[in-house]
Formats: C-alpha cells, sequence, structure tokens
C-alpha cells in the first residue's frame, strides 16, 4: 500500500451512515447530525471494496479512497456468506484504520449469531435464558425430552420476530433442512400477565436513553408481530442489565429485550445491535436520532482530545 498523508484530514466532520435503503432512521439520524455541523453521508457496503492500491487500503461508497471521521451501521444489506463476510471485513478494517463504528463489526457478529449472543452474555454473569445451539435433529430432541417445560425455537440469524416456534415435545422440531442445519433453542420463560409483555431498552454510551414495553395477546411480543409498544418508565435493576448487556457484546448502542421470566427475575432475551426505534419513538419524548447524533459527536470529540494530547 502507497504510503499517504492521512485521508481522514479536512475541516468539517463526517460521518458514513451504513444503509441498504434510506428509511425513516436514516432521515431521522441525517437531519440529527446536519443539526451538529456533521456532514452525513450515505454509505452502501456493498458498493464499497478493498483496493489495496488506494491510500487507505479500501474504495468507500460516497468517499472513493478517502476515509469518513466516523460511521454509524444502521443495517447491513443481506446477501451470500461470501458477500456478507466481505461487508463485515470493511468494517473491521474502517475500526483497524482507526476510524469510529458503531457499531463495529464485532458486535455486529456477536448479535447477528444468536449462539454468540448467549454465549457472552452467560459467560459475563448477565442473566438469561438457558440456550442451547446444536447441529443435529437428534441432539435436538435429545434436548426437548430432557426439559420438563417448552423451548423457544429461533432462527440462528434472525429479527422482529420471524420464524419463532414453541417446541413441546421432540416430534414438534422440524427437519434439519428448514433451520440451515442449525437448532437453536432457548427455554421459554415468558409468562402470561394479562397479556404477554417485555422490555426493549436502547442503551447508547453506557447508558439507557429510552426504553418501552411490548404487549401483545401473543407470547411473541415485537412490533412487526403485531405487539403494541406502550411508555414505561424502566427502573434502575432493568438500566443496569441493560447496559451490562450491551457491554458483554461490544456495543457502543444497541437495543436490548428483556422479559421478567417465571420467577419474577428481570433477564437478557436478546440484544440487538442495528436496532431500529420508530417503535421506540412513539412511546418517548426523547429525541432518539439526536441523543445518538450527539453521542457519536461526543466520541469524535473524546478521540480530537485524546489525540491533541498524545
Amino acid at each position: 500500500m502507497p504510503p499517504s498523508a492521512d485521508p481522514r484530514a479536512r475541516t468539517a466532520p463526517r460521518v458514513a451512515i451504513v444503509i441498504d435503503r434510506a428509511d425513516w432512521h436514516t432521515r431521522e439520524l441525517t437531519r440529527a447530525l446536519r443539526a451538529l455541523a456533521v456532514a452525513a453521508v450515505p454509505m452502501r457496503l456493498e458498493a464499497s471494496a478493498f483496493d489495496t492500491g488506494s491510500p487507505s487500503g479500501l474504495h468507500l461508497d460516497g468517499f472513493g479512497a478517502a476515509l469518513p471521521d466516523a460511521v454509524f451501521v444502521r443495517t447491513v444489506a443481506g446477501g451470500s456468506f461470501e458477500s456478507v463476510t466481505l461487508r463485515l471485513g470493511i468494517l473491521h478494517a474502517l475500526r483497524e484504520l482507526g476510524v469510529i463504528v458503531w457499531n463495529g463489526a464485532r458486535a455486529i457478529e456477536r448479535c447477528v449469531d444468536k449462539s454468540a449472543t448467549s454465549f457472552a452474555l452467560a459467560r459475563s454473569g448477565i442473566p438469561t435464558p438457558q440456550t442451547w445451539a446444536v447441529q443435529s435433529l437428534a441432539a435436538a430432541r435429545a434436548i426437548v425430552a430432557q426439559e420438563a417445560g417448552p423451548l423457544v425455537l429461533k432462527p440462528l440469524f434472525g429479527s422482529q420476530g420471524r420464524g419463532l416456534r414453541l417446541i413441546r415435545t421432540p416430534e414438534e422440531l422440524p427437519a434439519p433442512t428448514d433451520v440451515c442445519g442449525v437448532y437453536y433453542l432457548q427455554r421459554f420463560v415468558g409468562v402470561e400477565r394479562d397479556g404477554f409483555h417485555d422490555f426493549r431498552l436502547l442503551v447508547s454510551r453506557g447508558r439507557v436513553i429510552a426504553a418501552m414495553m411490548r404487549h401483545s395477546t401473543e407470547w411473541i411480543t415485537n412490533i412487526k408481530r403485531g405487539g403494541r409498544p406502550v411508555t414505561v418508565a424502566a427502573n434502575d435493576d432493568m438500566k443496569a442489565l441493560a447496559v451490562r448487556a450491551a457491554a458483554a457484546i461490544g456495543a457502543d448502542f444497541a437495543g436490548v429485550d428483556l422479559l421478567y421470566d417465571t420467577a419474577d427475575r428481570p433477564c437478557v432475551l436478546e440484544v440487538n445491535s442495528m436496532p431500529a426505534w420508530s417503535g421506540l419513538q412513539k412511546v418517548t419524548s426523547a429525541n432518539i436520532a439526536g441523543i445518538l447524533a450527539a453521542d457519536l459527536v461526543a466520541e469524535l470529540d473524546a478521540r480530537s482530545r485524546r489525540e491533541a494530547t498524545a
């Protein structure tokens, strides 16, 4: 790679917003960044590439051979295993080049792979339902047979409540081809309390910035599956648990899903490293995009101060 001046050198900071389409979240975040005198530039990872002949070693959509000052990953477009690996590789490279990346590829990888999320939470001592991830129908049937209560079968890669099944007997397990050869099973800890409900807490820079309860007549409470967002004031225990969960994943910001189990204890179900917040925004007075933008700019400022005193 040829030597060059710092490709980030410029007067006004520029933040790349990684998208696969320009949605409401992108527009809100762009508006919030511009209000802070920061240029927001949409960037598609599928239109970016490695280029070892360029000063940075990359060629980025919207930036060419230059580098942004920071990257906010709103979403990573789907694709083949190879293409997604390449897109995450670009995020890894950006962080290695000293660019602030929210969230970095490692946090995204931990959250996209639910088994990695469960492992990280349990290893950090964070209450979470007992979980198994196995690669054969026989192993999955043995787990279901040994459990006294139902288990939730989830796609290893999935979001918004799609593909969830409640499994009570070994015979209810689908064929391996229906689950891409992986059975991710989690002990069902939901409790019917005038319907079902859980909580989504949004964490940014080590504190909870917004929260909601999701209520449904069914056990799947996701907003996209018909759950209703409800205003709620998260208590200190929930906040502390959400912050710990985000830290265990290594996320700068995250959507953390919690519920109170059969023993009335809060536990973490999932952590989302690319959370949507349109439903949450409807039930909170906080300007979520504004807070996220301000937190990212604060991180940029903190880096500038560190570099000035180095």
